[in-house]
């Protein structure tokens, strides 16, 4: 007779099992139990039920797989949001963040394209072969290979298009930026030219209007999707429709100091930020509200009035695809996530004219200086750098069926853009592929947060690793280092001076040291960026400045009328052949310069600028010529220079350079390896008709001091 189980190891197993076995099944083993029926026969009954159960268990996590809904916003301010401290009217994103939960300390890289890869990639820009993708793997791709609906509506902003990239819809343009009643050339439908239509278009509404369509497409597929729209708004140009913009005229007269005043108290009230937190000061470069100009107080009060309604149509359309989801009862099982790409933009690209309304393809404004400092508020800086004014975004999460956390809480914890693919990676049961055709895959370097989703402790692996340009920094727990432009380092407390007004350098020498090893050893191991990116910081202080923030000296020539001259700075205009600030424009080009930026328009074939320096006394060779271009289009360019002062333009020796960003700002670099003095460059943006602009134009020596600077007084 085979060995009865003692009535103790049956009452064991039966305690352990219970919470684990459907109903029936606990029943019968009580029953055996109370019986005393042989073990054997129920451990075949336990198999065979745990085999079915997990089959059915594999087909309810498919079934209940969540559809995602990732939405970035762009050149979003941290304060932008009702819920974030705003006055602008954003009662969906408001009612979004109730229900779900909202980040305080959400990090970006400070830049559009940048962001957009780390965004997709779970990488930082770099790592996954910047713009170009490729080491890395997109969302998307992982997605769709999961089994996933997957769709793409507005700004892409890098190589190829969405659907190269896992995307099996997609509507929106390639480019950085457009006008938002116009369009441009690089819009695209399913991977197809796309023609704008010549009336009763905005791209933000276009946005939803085609996300609306891609989903009724999924749900006809009976599959879960994935969708990323990627609004344009509220970058620059400055456009509103008719009636958003009316909501807000004449609303921001009082000015951004009464505005960022009342933002922070908004966010220290709804809990947003802590209340021992202090607000940084207004900078030198932004003058008090009351001491402008009226007629700049006019100018700036209508681009914020502008800024408000492109940001209340934004919510409003996240409102129209919010209720599709609740309409097909989708709404409770699809995760949501609003982020923003970087800071407020502060570079006023526009010359002055007060007298237009934006509300029309005609009429935009562009972006200001003040306005981005009350944006960002209470931070510090702007787009591009990477003070927490430039990194810090608004994030929103919103999951009913997922989140365990308490709804309307704030997550404290620091998180990351490069944080989002593992996430949904995650939530959906989704495997991240360990190679991918063509392309050398990286490690992911974000992390899964859907610990904090439940209220479960999270421990960040590595720090947090900030570069674009020459802008740094790095997030370690509390502390963080960062750089201005290359300028020296400066480190703070986060968690006692989050608004970085106390830079610890000089007090924590030791922790600045090993902080600046790790971000230099990240930058090489874990970026794979070039060795420029990590040289060395200057170590004299210096201003910091800009030469396209907004200068609000002078008034507007004649008076402020309606020519739309240029009066943020000092404009100096050169046609064909005149030489204005050391820099003669070749034929078919003008040339306007405002704030130290070079404002190229070519009218014909054969267009440049170049320089003589046969007047100078400079060193021998060799050299960097070293600028900023910012163009609407890729091309390739050329440089030419002479090393004796009788060979002319453009005889002598030729290089050639890429420009491959649209519509956003690339540095270039050129080594001149002649061991000779120069005499004259040549610079040639492009062949023939188009626009650019240049900044930050200087020739450097072999030890990377800077010879000359253009423009020259």
């Amino acid at each position: 007779m085979p060995r009865q189980p003692s009535e103790n190891l049956l009452t064991k197993i039966n305690v352990a099992m219970r919470p684990h076995l459907p109903n029936k099944l606990s029943n019968l083993f009580a029953a055996m139990q109370r019986d005393r029926i042989l073990l054997p026969a129920f451990m075949m009954v336990l198999a065979f039920t745990a085999k079915s159960d997990r089959q059915c268990y594999a087909q309810d996590q498919v079934k209940n797989r969540p559809n995602v809904l990732i939405v970035m916003a762009d050149d979003l301010g941290f304060s932008d949001l009702g819920c974030y401290g705003s006055e602008i009217e954003t009662p969906n994103l408001d009612r979004l963040a109730a229900s779900g939960v909202k980040f305080s300390q959400f990090y970006n890289t400070a830049k559009c394209h940048s962001s957009r890869v780390s965004l997709l990639t779970g990488q930082y820009c770099i790592a996954a072969g910047d713009t170009a993708l490729s080491h890395g793997v997109t969302s998307a791709e992982v997605l769709a290979t999961n089994g996933y609906f997957t769709a793409m509506t507005g700004k892409w902003h890098l190589k190829q298009q969405p659907t190269d990239f896992g995307f099996q819809r997609y509507f929106g343009h390639l480019s950085g930026a457009c006008n938002y009643f116009t369009g441009d050339q690089s819009f695209r439908l399913n991977g197809m030219p796309w023609k704008v239509p010549a009336e009763n278009f905005y791209t933000t509404v276009a946005n939803v209007d085609f996300a609306i369509d891609f989903l009724e497409e999924a749900r006809a597929e009976k599959k879960p999707w994935y969708l990323y729209v990627a609004f344009n708004a509220p970058h620059a140009p400055l456009h509103a429709l008719p009636n958003d913009y009316k909501k807000y005229e004449n609303r921001y007269n009082v000015g951004w100091d009464e505005i960022r005043k009342a933002r922070f108290v908004k966010q220290q009230q709804s809990g947003l930020l802590p209340s021992g937190l202090k607000v940084s000061e207004r900078p030198e470069h932004v003058p008090s509200w009351k001491s402008l100009h009226p007629w700049r107080q006019q100018y700036e009060a209508k681009k914020m009035s502008t800024l408000a309604a492109m940001i209340d149509r934004v919510d409003q359309e996240l409102g129209r695809l919010t209720k599709n989801l609740k309409d097909n009862g989708e709404l409770n099982n699809t995760l949501i996530l609003f982020v923003s790409d970087n800071g407020a933009c502060p570079y006023d690209r526009k010359s002055p004219n007060p007298t237009i309304t934006p509300t029309n393809a005609n009429d935009s404004l562009g972006d200001t200086t003040g306005w981005a400092w009350a944006r960002n508020t209470p931070f510090r800086y702007y787009k591009q750098n990477q003070f927490e004014g430039g990194i810090a975004s608004p994030a929103i999460l919103h999951w009913p069926a997922g989140v365990k956390a308490t709804a309307g809480s704030v997550i404290t914890e620091p998180a990351h853009l490069i944080d989002i693919l593992p996430t949904i990676a995650d939530v959906t049961g989704s495997q991240l592929p360990e190679q991918w055709p063509s392309r050398e895959l990286r490690p992911i370097s974000g992390q899964s947060l859907r610990p904090l989703l439940g209220d479960n402790a999270f421990h960040r692996e590595s720090p947090l690793h900030f570069l674009f340009s020459t802008d740094r920094g790095l997030r370690e727990n509390q502390w963080k280092i960062v750089s201005f432009r290359q300028g020296p380092w400066e480190l703070y407390d986060l968690s006692a001076d989050r608004t970085e007004r106390n830079n610890l350098a000089s007090q924590h020498p030791d922790r600045l040291k090993k902080m600046i090893q790790t971000w230099t050893q990240m930058s090489r191991e874990v970026l794979h960026a070039p060795e420029r990116s990590y040289s060395e910081v200057q170590t004299e202080p210096r201003p910091h400045t800009h030469p396209e923030w907004t200068r609000f000296d002078g008034d507007l020539p004649d008076g402020p009328a309606t020519k739309g001259k240029g009066t943020t700075t000092r404009n100096r205009n050169g046609p064909s052949g005149k030489n204005t600030g050391g820099i003669r424009a070749r034929k078919n080009t003008n040339l306007n310069i405002e704030g130290g930026v070079l404002h190229l328009t070519f009218t014909g074939d054969d267009p440049g600028i170049a320089m003589d320096l046969r007047s100078k006394s400079i060193p021998a060779g060799p050299y960097q010529l070293r600028f900023r271009v910012q163009k609407s289009t890729p091309s390739r360019g050329e440089i030419f220079f002479t090393t004796d002062p009788q060979t002319t333009l453009p005889n002598g020796e030729q290089l050639s350079f890429k420009i491959h960003e649209i519509n956003d700002w690339q540095w270039i670099e050129i080594p001149i390896a002649t061991q000779k003095t120069l005499f004259q460059i040549r610079i040639d943006l492009c062949d023939g008709v188009g626009n650019a602009s240049i900044a930050d134009l200087e020739l450097r020596g072999s030890a990377e001091q800077t010879i000359l600077r253009w423009p020259q007084p």
